[in-house]
């Protein structure tokens, strides 16, 4: 016998040595396909996002300075268990319990007329205790991607082309949804689910015809809705100050206005985290939440700012590469989906914060402070990230 098997004290079992491709760090791992560049841009926002909630918060409360800062650290620490959670199943068993994720989604947007809170014009939020809130209609985005690719990939797979029938069907489930969050008052999100609207609809196949048809029928909906004056006044007052920046600096352009000055103020490095006067004097509003970008303008200046721009495009760039290297049309349309949600968020965000679009209350992903658009967008971090890692399974994979 060998050395090795003599040595072997009796009984003793023999020790099982995985193969080089299996194990943690094996080559066909989990952790080896997860897409680490996708995960360094996701946790550098989130870093940079909770030293500004602390920089925008910290004046507001001098007893706790860093009570804002340790909320977002909490809810970026949840998140993350979130997006590795959604990140290991594979994402194609999802299918089945797409329809289950759509009515829940509902059911959370329809809980908000029963026991939601009114912010800022909008009853879309839902008290969970501790001063702490939920909104429902961030997780409405993640159930209308996940529906319509569950709707389009059946058809694909049964060897036909997406036709009228689909896009109709999909468009009445994805209304649906866009109905109720327009009747919480909450024009922005509204807004980015037609963005994702469109993006699920074009990746998955529609007619071209649709396409076009529904972006006339937008662009006439909403010469409609502003001669007609049907938007609340205070959206109408939002849409005035935009088109006409000086018409009412006191008024409906006053924050927007003070953003812009903040920026400007910032230069080339800015006045340093908590030495914004704009900030810390509370001149410009909701400087955590929808003008956090604001505060990056001034206390990190043009540099800061461009850093953000950067790590929001290099999440771009990895979504729209699992989108087109995805093994099959549902990873495709999620992938899709999900850059089309982060892309017009932040491209509005961003934009009103330098007064090139209207003002909105639509967050800046992983930036803004608030636990519900951190849970959300993580959990479609952790999707993007299943996606990357099923097609880096290849034909070793077990399709689902």
């Amino acid at each position: 016998m060998s050395g090795s098997l003599a040595n072997r004290p009796i009984g003793a079992r023999p020790r099982m040595v995985p193969p080089p491709s299996e194990g943690l760090l094996g080559r066909d791992s989990k952790l080896r396909r997860t897409d680490w560049v996708l995960w360094a841009a996701v946790l550098s926002l989130c870093l940079l996002g909770t030293l500004l909630v602390a920089a925008a918060t910290k004046p507001n409360n001098p007893t706790h300075p860093f009570a804002g800062a340790e909320h977002q650290a909490m809810f970026v620490v949840i998140g993350l268990v979130l997006a590795v959670l959604a990140s290991l199943a594979d994402y194609r068993a999802m299918r089945s319990a797409a329809p289950i994720i759509y009515v829940l989604g509902l059911l959370g947007l329809f809980a908000t007329f029963v026991i939601g809170s009114n912010v800022a014009g909008a009853k879309a939020w839902i008290s969970i205790g501790g001063g702490l809130e939920i909104q429902p209609s961030e997780f409405s985005k993640l159930a209308i991607i996940v529906l319509v690719a569950m709707l389009f990939n059946a058809r694909v797979r049964e060897r036909q082309q997406v036709g009228d029938a689909d896009v109709v069907r999909a468009l009445i489930l994805m209304g649906i949804t866009m109905g109720v969050v327009l009747m919480q008052n909450d024009l922005g999100t509204t807004l980015v689910l037609l963005a994702i609207m469109f993006g699920v609809l074009a990746v998955g196949g529609a007619p071209t015809r649709w396409i076009v048809g529904l972006a006339a029928l937008m662009a006439v909906g909403a010469v409609v809705v502003i001669k007609l004056h049907i938007l609340h006044g205070y959206q109408m007052g939002r849409l005035t100050s935009f088109l006409n920046p000086n018409a009412d600096l006191s008024g409906a352009g006053y924050n927007a206005y003070q953003a812009r000055i903040a920026i400007g103020t910032g230069g080339l490095t800015g006045s340093g985290l908590f030495h914004g006067q704009q900030i810390n004097s509370g001149a410009v509003y909701a400087s955590s939440t929808d003008f956090v970008f604001a505060t990056a303008g001034e206390e990190l200046g043009f540099l800061g700012g461009a850093a953000i721009i950067l790590l929001i495009a290099v999440i771009m760039w990895r979504g729209l590469r699992i989108a087109a290297h995805a093994p099959d049309l549902f990873g495709r349309i999620v992938a899709a989906g999900v850059v089309c949600w982060f892309a017009f968020e932040s491209f509005e965000n961003i934009g009103m914060n330098l007064g090139i679009m209207p003002v909105t209350g639509i967050p800046l992903q992983f930036v803004s402070y608030g636990g519900s658009s951190i849970f959300a967008s993580m959990l479609a971090i952790g999707l993007l990230q299943n996606v990357h890692i099923q097609t880096k399974a290849g034909p070793n994979s077990t399709p689902v």
